[in-house]
């Protein structure tokens, strides 16, 4: 890959630099907060060489493997600062800015605990087998560089809170550091009171929501006397007044607020976590290949470093995410055995390796939601290694993806049958995965045009007109992943859905805005008019069938208030997916963007 290239393609494609309000890598992905989603050119970028995959969700995720940080050291300064100063002009759901919110927060903590806590856990390791002696200097004082990361948890949040709320980091970071200061924290133990007031005593250290409610405090303050402060004097007042009223009203109100906001959300989980135990572990790896590409999982994240700080240890996330990164890997492997594209063959050793060590976004993007039948063995595999993890009860100890190189995040000195018990998780999620696929999985096979009309060629019309779009550029997770099938996307002229072929009708939702045909060759295709149109609970659209009638072909379906969906702020766009695609070849055969209904748009093929 020329690094610097596809740098310069992706920029260009996600609408140059002018487009971009925020930046940040994970360990796979590049995280643009956009002005505008609207008009990057997915199926382009997901084109360029070294791109993986193309995620719009809260954040437009470029997926790039391992060769992330390359990349992001080429399209950093091609972006530069002033761009980033923006904000977006889109006009978001208050639940996506949230998530971008924590995501921005917590994602850029994520290498220094990650690092801390396997240099932690390689030395229990060493303790545990005799190599070191953990009473000597030596030990006592890698460990303590180990537990810095942790320790200093509230300095690192309130960099990367300011960076994100675009404020003074150093004057943020001084605000949330004087709650850890050694004098503050002695203070505190001993009962001081402020203003007549008495300051609860919490030991701040480790803390993550205290730091989070200081510096978004701060922020206020800080505009606030930027706003009002004199030109002349602005460099010294404005920090001054900020710190000034800023850290009292966090000793006092913020800080206990954050550290008993904290307790509830840890206890919540370990009550979850009791109540539940490996059901839990087990259903979270199962449902893991769904929230990974949708970009979900990062939403444990708050959960994972808030459990690390508090008990030192993860019941939850971590072992479920072990299961399903080797149960990825074992499937991946096994395709790269039974499948006879070269290509494929090629992408399952890399995204196999790559998921063993524990990145699965090269597993998940080229083979698993690619392959119905390598999802089902996947999240069975994950669903059977998640529930092993939580019968054992495993801890993990470092805030890392789990995999062989960090299999040491398991180890526990008081319970050395911890890291047993995650090495039986792995084997058990391996094994499983990859015997799995070798079961079920069957390779697409070219068929000729003859096979073809002797096993049920079929041609499908457009069910309405309009324009069509391709299924990756719809936005929807679920649909533009290919998970719920192949197919495409219309962008409706008019409020008409008619049967594209002869076949049965198999569902209609109560809601009227979905509706499922099995064709007389036995594919199943559904039928989804908009996006998020559940929630018009049917009005503005009325249904001609139900289930079992038989219909033909530019029969009358649904009928729907074009204006209204758009009026109500919803996108028209019909979405036609093959929901059976593991046995049929799905493939696009329109020749212009322009459709009717007597328009051919696909073709769906039995795989003999």
């Amino acid at each position: 890959m020329d690094y610097k290239e596809t740098a310069k393609s992706i920029l260009k494609l996600i609408g140059g630099k002018e487009n971009v309000s925020h930046l940040e890598h994970c360990s796979t992905r590049l995280r643009f907060t956009l002005k505008d989603n609207q008009i990057v050119d997915t199926d382009k970028l997901e084109k360029v060489d070294g791109v993986i995959g193309v995620r719009q969700n809260v954040q437009t995720q470029v997926i790039i493997g391992n060769e992330v940080v390359e990349v992001y050291d080429e399209i950093k300064p091609l972006i530069g600062e002033v761009s980033q100063t923006n904000t977006s002009k889109e006009k978001q759901k208050i639940g996506a800015v949230i998530l971008d919110f924590i995501i921005s927060i917590f994602q850029p903590l994520i290498p220094a605990i990650a690092g801390g806590g396997i240099l932690k856990s390689l030395l229990l390791l060493g303790s545990a087998t005799g190599v070191m002696n953990d009473q000597s200097s030596t030990y006592q004082l890698l460990n303590l560089i180990g537990g810095a990361p942790l320790y200093f948890l509230p300095i690192l949040v309130a960099i990367t809170t300011a960076n994100k709320l675009k404020v003074n980091q150093l004057v943020a970071v001084s605000a949330v550091g004087a709650l850890i200061l050694p004098e503050v924290t002695t203070m505190l133990a001993d009962g001081t009171s402020f203003l007549g007031m008495g300051v609860t005593n919490i030991a701040y250290a480790s803390q993550v929501f205290p730091a989070i409610l200081t510096v978004l405090f701060y922020a206020q303050i800080e505009k606030l006397f930027t706003k009002i402060s004199p030109k002349p004097i602005r460099i010294f007042f404005v920090p001054m007044m900020s710190l000034l009223i800023t850290v009292p009203i966090a000793l006092l109100i913020l800080g206990p607020l954050g550290y008993n906001g904290g307790t509830v959300f840890s206890a919540v989980i370990i009550w979850l976590y009791n109540h539940f135990g490996w059901v839990a572990t087990g259903l979270l790896a199962a449902v893991l290949p769904f929230m990974v590409v949708t970009g979900m999982h990062k939403a444990m994240i708050p959960y994972a470093v808030s459990s690390m700080s508090k008990m030192g240890a993860e019941l939850l996330y971590l072992p479920a995410s072990l299961a399903h990164n080797i149960a990825e890997s074992g499937a991946s492997f096994a395709v790269s055995i039974k499948t006879k594209d070269k290509k494929l063959k090629a992408t399952a050793v890399s995204a196999g390796i790559s998921a063993l060590f524990g990145i699965t976004e090269p597993a998940l993007y080229g083979v698993t939601i690619l392959h119905k039948r390598v999802l089902y063995s996947v999240m069975f595999a994950s669903l059977i290694g998640g529930s092993f993890a939580g019968i054992m009860a495993i801890k993990a100890f470092a805030l890392v993806g789990p995999g062989l190189a960090s299999i040491t995040m398991f180890v526990e000195k008081v319970n050395p049958m911890n890291l047993v018990w995650a090495f039986a998780t792995f084997g058990i999620s391996f094994v499983i995965g990859f015997i799995a696929v070798l079961i079920i999985y069957k390779d697409p096979q070219d068929i000729s045009e003859e096979v073809l009309k002797e096993n049920g060629l079929e041609h499908l019309t457009s069910p309405t007109s309009g324009e069509i779009v391709s299924l990756s550029s719809i936005n929807d997770e679920v649909f533009a992943s290919g998970m719920m099938g192949d197919g495409l996307g219309i962008v409706p002229k008019e409020g008409e859905l008619v049967a594209p072929e002869e076949g049965e009708v198999t569902m209609v939702f109560d809601t009227k805005h979905a509706l499922g045909l099995k064709m007389n060759n036995g594919a199943e295709i559904l039928f989804h008019i908009g996006l998020n149109t559940v929630q018009l609970a049917g009005e503005g659209f009325e249904t001609f069938v139900n289930v079992g009638d038989r219909v033909i072909k530019g029969q009358k379906l649904i009928a729907f208030d074009l204006d209204k969906i758009v009026a109500a702020g919803y996108d028209p766009t019909v979405i036609c997916v093959v929901t059976n695609k593991e046995s049929y070849q799905v493939k696009s055969i329109h020749q212009s963007e322009s459709v009717t209904t007597d328009t051919e748009v696909l073709s769906i093929v039995p795989i003999v």
